[in-house]
């Protein structure tokens, strides 16, 4: 399995980020790429890769919540991040009005703004959205035939939003929101419409911890050693078997983020 979204640059890892590497090992996680989420996020995430190279690939990025605080040699930054060989995708960037952490005209400038820089070094986007799905696919569509390729990390939306998602050849990202029987029913009905060939699979860790963790964990933090969790859910959900699941959306990630781990 490839976990495509850990956070493993958070905090809640400083104690024991080694054995969280080495628990995803033991559960059959072949590759994990590290989330970027501003410059300072995403340097961190580098240095992280370097130490494990055959292991970690990451994005570099800014997140919608950071775009109030980008510096105006952000894009510089990034842009020199993306030579090095462990940088497989621009993001996570895209817009989150849900919270509005930072203001929607920076949101959508900043965003813009990165899917640019995707298309110049041409390399995938990763992409985020909560609340705001129409301005963001605005935003996409003029990049469409610009960037390699598209995923939309983490997504949790509707029937009616995940096809639109592929009808512009995205890729998604499924979590362990799938096995929240409540706040996931949503997207258990929209999981069903996603082809093999778009699938990738990730935890989002330490957020989104799998309800349907048997004995359930004494702490909430999520980690990589539970996206067999995620597996499950989408096996019993769409037919497919875990196997199959696992083999597609491992050649899916390889290939859209050039992994050779």
């Amino acid at each position: 399995m490839i976990d495509i979204g850990v956070n493993l640059t958070n905090t809640r890892f400083d104690k024991d980020r080694a054995d969280i590497i080495l628990r995803a090992k033991a559960n059959n996680v072949s590759a994990m790429l590290v989330t970027g989420t501003n410059v300072a996020e995403s340097q961190q995430a580098l240095t992280l890769c370097q130490q494990y190279p055959q292991y970690l690939s990451c994005t570099a990025g800014v997140h919608p919540h950071d775009a109030d605080h980008v510096t105006d040699n952000y894009l510089e930054q990034l842009r020199e991040l993306s030579t090095y060989e462990s940088v497989k995708a621009i993001g996570e960037c895209g817009l989150d009005f849900n919270r509005n952490f930072s203001t929607p005209e920076n949101q959508q400038r900043v965003f813009s703004q990165q899917l640019a820089l995707a298309a110049d070094v041409q390399l995938p986007v990763f992409l985020h959205q909560r609340d705001a799905f129409d301005s963001w696919l605005a935003i996409i569509k003029p990049f469409i035939n610009k960037i390699p390729a598209f995923v939309t990390h983490c997504f949790t939306g509707s029937e009616t939003e995940v096809k639109q998602c592929l009808a512009h050849d995205m890729y998604i990202g499924i979590t362990g929101w799938l096995c929240d029987e409540r706040r996931g029913s949503e997207l258990r009905a929209a999981v069903k419409h996603i082809p093999l060939e778009r699938l990738m699979i990730e935890t989002d860790a330490p957020y989104l911890t799998p309800r349907t963790i048997r004995p359930k964990p004494k702490s909430s933090r999520n980690e990589p050693s539970y996206l067999p969790y995620v597996v499950k859910a989408l096996a019993e959900i769409t037919g497919y078997s875990e196997q199959t699941i696992i083999e597609h959306s491992v050649e899916n990630s390889r290939h859209v983020f050039n992994l050779e781990h």
